[in-house]
């Protein structure tokens, strides 16, 4: 029960204080129940392979259950009462006003609402723990990647977050992964997290301080149309939409390699150059509204939040609603142009998420990934092989520059150049959601009686 939390009071009391804040919104859900996502018995099955991790000693830790638990449950304490504005006002105005506090300043804003003055305040606060120059380093660091891979993997890292009924529903419910929408939301994905590695980015004034700022407000409009403007959302079966957790794993997917990393090599604490990527990433997901209590800090406490995470959430894949998202990603043309040469690019790239998603997620199980949506090939073999010396050695090659003191403002320069044409192929991102595409969802597989 959240009113009797041994360890974590404050999330608790952060969570509780949704119905004093909004009323309308949350006035009449129960926070104390456990809705039928969250998989605490010993004998659910949970989303954590067995290959990753042993589920039993994570149920047995009390602490990390009650954390799982309580933020399964907590939406945005600041972006949704904004959000809920749509009662009374145009999103696209809410929008507005919410682009321009970030540019110029809350009190630039006529007229602003209160809502919008406690959204802006909490993201201008700055925890003690912060190190922005620490930041600064880890956004450099993170530059690479983002400009000579990730353009090659994100639609398998993307896919990977449907592959749970319960965590995928409320993308499923916005109906907005089908055709030219499923490329937008791909395309805005990764537009999000490339520009928050720009330089300076994530400043108060900086473009990724706006762009997560543009985010939680998606999310939050998402909560409030599945709760006040769609019939089908089922909260003793789903609880909060969009709960906090379910943003952790994509905003520490680095921090958890960094960390498996460290531990096959032995390591029980980061390098400064890895310090530097998590002050980075962990500051990134503190903008987009993580508490701080699913912020870890060292590799051991990654991978006990990451695997905790899964091992208290229900198993599931619907093909209804997962197996359903995924096909559309899969099949969405994320390119702007349609040239032969953006053709053959585009299939370059679908072969190398299929394969980071099959590496990462089906631990190389094809015939696993393909009866979820994603079929891996010879042809998919024959892309990859002609094109490794030039996108993985790139990589590598632009990697190891970067540790030369001397070549480093060269490559990051380099770099930045790089980020600037991948954004603005991805085009422009909008962040928004309409409760007028919404659609029918299916419920789970599993009996919730």
């Amino acid at each position: 029960m959240l009113e009797q939390s041994l360890h974590y009071p404050d999330l608790a009391a952060r969570v509780l204080s949704q119905q004093e804040l909004q009323p309308a919104l949350y006035g009449e859900i129960d926070f104390t129940a456990k809705p039928y996502r969250l998989s605490d018995g010993p004998d659910d099955e949970s989303s954590l392979p067995a290959w990753v991790a042993k589920r039993a000693p994570l149920l047995a830790d009390e602490r990390v259950v009650e954390l799982m638990s309580t933020a399964t449950m907590l939406g945005d304490v600041v972006a949704d009462p904004y959000a809920s504005l749509m009662a009374e006002r145009s999103f696209k105005g809410l929008i507005d006003m919410l682009k321009q506090a970030c540019r110029e300043g809350v009190e630039a804003v006529p007229d602003a609402p209160p809502e919008l003055e406690a959204f802006i305040a909490a993201m201008e606060h700055q925890p003690d723990w912060l190190d922005m120059d620490l930041v600064r380093d880890g956004a450099r660091v993170e530059r690479i990647p983002m400009a000579f891979l990730a353009p090659f993997v994100t639609r398998g890292a993307f896919v990977a977050t449907f592959l749970n009924t319960y965590a995928a529903l409320p993308m499923a419910l916005t109906g907005t992964l089908g055709g030219s929408k499923a490329a937008r939301r791909v395309n805005e994905t990764t537009s999000f997290f490339t520009v928050t590695t720009l330089p300076n980015a994530l400043d108060r004034y900086g473009p990724g301080f706006e762009a997560a700022a543009m985010v939680r407000l998606m999310h939050s409009m998402v909560r409030y149309n599945a709760l006040k403007r769609s019939d089908r959302w089922d909260l003793d079966v789903f609880g909060i939409p969009i709960p906090q957790l379910d943003q952790m794993p994509a905003g520490l997917i680095n921090i958890y390699l960094l960390a498996a990393q460290a531990k096959r090599k032995g390591r029980s604490e980061f390098t400064d150059q890895e310090r530097a990527v998590v002050e980075f990433c962990r500051y990134r997901c503190y903008l987009l509204g993580l508490p701080e209590e699913l912020l870890p800090k060292t590799p051991d406490e990654t991978l006990h939040l990451m695997h905790a995470r899964a091992a208290l959430l229900r198993d599931g894949f619907d093909d209804a609603t997962c197996g359903e998202l995924v096909r559309a990603t899969m099949a969405a043309y994320l390119r702007a142009d349609d040239t032969p040469f953006d053709r053959v690019a585009e299939s370059v790239e679908k072969s190398y998420s299929k394969a980071f998603f099959i590496r990462s997620f089906t631990r190389n199980d094809t015939e696993k990934a393909a009866a979820m949506g994603v079929s891996f090939g010879k042809a998919d073999v024959a892309r990859i092989a002609v094109t490794a010396p030039f996108v993985i050695g790139r990589f590598v090659a632009v990697t190891a520059a970067s540790r030369v003191p001397v070549l480093r403002d060269v490559v990051d320069s380099y770099a930045i150049r790089m980020l600037k044409k991948r954004l603005a192929t991805y085009g422009n991102a909008e962040f928004t959601t309409d409760a007028s595409t919404y659609t029918p969802v299916a419920r789970p597989l599993a009996n919730t009686a």
